[in-house]
């Protein structure tokens, strides 16, 4: 059987696999569902390997990359999970005080794409750190299945204050000019915009597919907002003319785009929903906004 390329893939697959990578259905529903697409020699053991996240192949900056001083720190998070494990990452060449981003994983974990996100935001002139909140249940298990089942263990807003506490020990580290954004995918979607509302100080803002806080917290950010928006992703999206509007009532300084013909997690190129294209464009976007507002 020839390898399967995204082409040969019906969208509902796509669909299918955010329903379950979000806790709309369980694993026996998701593999039930998926053999409904197992059609003219595509197995569902193809379509299942095809589909999932291949993390061996993808790394676009090794881990032990010469040109970053990358390793695990520990901060405290006294109103979330207690201490918290993280990985700092910082340009080696440098000895001048950086801009910091905090790094936000999705729903699973810090696991190995989000690391990588990190080592690339270092790359670009940045300290960055990239916590785990499921330090408190023993960190990422090693594949994100188990990570999503950890990460729903946790309670949401206390997972917040963890990444507060990261911006406040990033701001902090004596490497940082105190000039700190954050940048988030899906659940770090969702944090970067709460992190936008809890932190006047913010210097910027990038949520990937987030979900879109309240009208009435929206009134409360100070921060400037790059909102990064999949055009095929229906769930997230549709929050997005009431975030907007609110914005507007409330003059917050924003810039949105919406990537054409793409899927939610077009950015992580560990999946097939991965878009080269789109990635690179966001990717682009977001490194040239924080050099603008952070300095």
């Amino acid at each position: 059987m020839k390898p399967l390329k995204k082409e040969d893939i019906n969208q509902q697959v796509f669909e299918l696999y955010d329903a379950y990578a979000h806790n709309k259905i369980d694993r026996r529903q998701f593999i039930e569902k998926l053999s409904l697409y197992a059609v003219g020699g595509i197995t569902v053991s193809s379509l299942l390997s095809f589909i999932s996240p291949n993390y061996a192949d993808t790394l676009l900056v090794p881990q032990n990359d010469p040109r970053l001083d990358s390793g695990y720190i520990h901060y405290e998070s006294p109103k979330g999970g207690g201490t918290i494990k993280g990985l700092l990452s910082k340009p080696s060449a440098t000895e001048k005080k950086l801009p910091g981003v905090v790094v936000v994983h999705e729903n699973r974990g810090l696991n190995p794409y989000i690391e990588d996100v990190c080592r690339r935001t270092a790359l670009e002139g940045f300290i960055s750190l990239a916590p785990d909140a499921l330090t408190p249940l023993g960190g990422y298990p090693g594949n994100d299945d188990e990570g999503r089942a950890l990460q729903r263990q946790r309670d949401r807003n206390d997972m917040l204050e963890d990444f507060i506490a990261a911006y406040h020990y990033l701001k902090s580290h004596e490497s940082c000019d105190g000039n700190v954004g954050v940048v988030g995918f899906c659940f770090g979607g969702w944090i970067s915009n709460m992190m936008a509302v809890r932190l006047p100080d913010l210097g910027a803002a990038v949520p990937f597919y987030g979900g879109q806080p309240s009208a009435e917290d929206t009134a409360k950010i100070k921060a400037p907002l790059l909102l990064q928006f999949a055009e095929l992703d229906a769930r997230v999206n549709a929050g997005w003319p009431d975030y907007e509007a609110a914005l507007i009532a409330n003059n917050v300084e924003y810039t949105a785009h919406m990537y054409e013909g793409v899927n939610h997690g077009f950015h992580n190129n560990t999946t097939p929903r991965y878009d080269e294209d789109a990635a690179n464009l966001a990717w682009k976007r977001t490194i040239a906004f924080f050099k603008e507002k952070l300095g």
